[in-house]
């Protein structure tokens, strides 16, 4: 049983602030606490993927940092930007099957087609994420349709819980 987790990348800059759109000052206290709060749930990744964008892999490097996985073996993707084939991402996925617990970091609406593909077949569910919240599926295998939401958690409850 595979753990992939989903996690949109923290608020960030306008394009008109800064074309590659880093994280906002708001968004790295954010993603801070959201990671302080994840270290806290003792969670930790095999693997963790992001896409290209700036704001996606500071995001990651916060995540990493914080459950102790090596901000320098970060995986960066195309497939995981905002518009990246669903299919596609899954083709990219399958190759870390042999991991159990993926961490990927990206953006919408690509994080929930990819969701709902893995919950449903043949329809699309309406999933909310919200930036910085994380959430986690298990899934058998890929490609699947038959993945388990286990839970998904708001931002605000991560300061919470981060205290």
């Amino acid at each position: 049983m595979m753990e992939i987790y989903f996690m949109q990348h923290g608020p960030c800059l306008s394009k008109e602030q800064d074309p590659e759109q880093p994280l906002s000052p708001e968004g790295e206290e954010l993603v801070q606490k959201v990671a302080l709060a994840a270290a806290k749930m003792k969670l930790q990744f095999d693997v963790i993927l992001a896409s290209t964008k700036k704001r996606s892999l500071q995001t990651a490097t916060f995540m990493a940092k914080s459950t102790g996985y090596p901000p320098e073996k970060i995986i960066e993707s195309a497939l995981l930007k905002p518009m990246a084939p669903t299919d596609e991402t899954i083709n990219f996925l399958k190759q870390y099957e042999q991991q159990n617990r993926i961490l990927i970091v990206g953006h919408l609406p690509s994080l929930a087609e990819l969701a709902s593909f893995l919950l449903l077949e043949n329809e699309k569910l309406s999933l909310r994420f919200e930036m910085g919240g994380l959430g986690r599926i298990d899934v058998p295998a890929l490609p699947t349709h038959q993945g388990e939401l286990r839970w998904y958690i708001v931002p605000d409850y991560f300061r919470l819980i981060a205290g």
